[in-house]
């Protein structure tokens, strides 16, 4: 993997491997494929974007870049070049520049030359391409044709297999029932539920206890009040 200005570090479980598909399947299909068409991947926050974006990188290894708009701080447009030379380059966040007409600028010329180059470039954003408020015309119109699809949020059954799967890569097992109880008690969104998880993971080694329904109730308990 390219090392970025960012001082960004991929996520080591952010794999294909530890994602829960749900409705996705064909997302994840087309990131998987080796197709040289750009990808626009949109959904809410949450929804995994990152996470696929990531595992794109992890899959292609050294070949790859990933570059987090949301992230780029006070870094110039310019902080883009030479990236294009990457065999996958992975843009996320960028409808976080829209509007910036120097950004927007910078995204052109490396779609221009990322195409002569036969980089595959997969983008995510909060939203479709035609949506975003763009001001550069040769941007937007480049940015629409990307093969989009939308990144879907995962139903209750969704979200219990992304919890196992997690819990499953720390090393722990999580009873399905162990799983209900965290998602009709707890906030529904995975990073929410997935923080949970880490703090649970915490307290199981500490206690040398597993993830049964009693202990996460206390542990919960314990965490709330050290919050308070």
């Amino acid at each position: 993997m390219k090392q970025l200005a960012l001082g960004v570090r991929l996520r080591a479980d952010a794999v294909f491997e530890s994602f829960a598909p749900g409705a996705n399947t064909e997302v994840i299909a087309a990131l998987r494929s080796p197709g040289t068409a750009p990808l626009w991947i949109w959904g809410a926050q949450g929804a995994g974007k990152t996470h696929l974006l990531q595992a794109v990188c992890a899959a292609a290894g050294e070949a790859a870049a990933y570059f987090p708009l949301r992230q780029r701080g006070s870094l110039p447009p310019e902080a883009l070049a030479g990236f294009e030379r990457s065999r996958v380059l992975c843009i996320d966040d960028v409808d976080e520049v829209a509007g910036d007409a120097v950004w927007e600028k910078a995204l052109f010329r490396i779609f221009i030359e990322a195409a002569d180059l036969a980089t595959r470039l997969i983008f995510a954003a909060a939203m479709p391409p035609g949506q975003a408020t763009w001001v550069l015309q040769d941007w937007r119109s480049r940015a629409q044709s990307c093969v989009v699809y939308q990144l879907r949020d995962l139903d209750d059954q969704g979200r219990i297999e992304a919890l196992q799967l997690r819990a499953a890569q720390r090393g722990l097992q999580l009873p399905y029932e162990t799983s209900e109880y965290l998602l009709k008690r707890m906030p529904r969104d995975l990073p929410s539920l997935f923080e949970i998880l880490d703090t649970l993971d915490e307290a199981s080694l500490v206690a040398q206890r597993r993830l049964t329904i009693p202990f996460i109730r206390e542990a919960l308990e314990k965490h709330a009040k050290t919050k308070s």
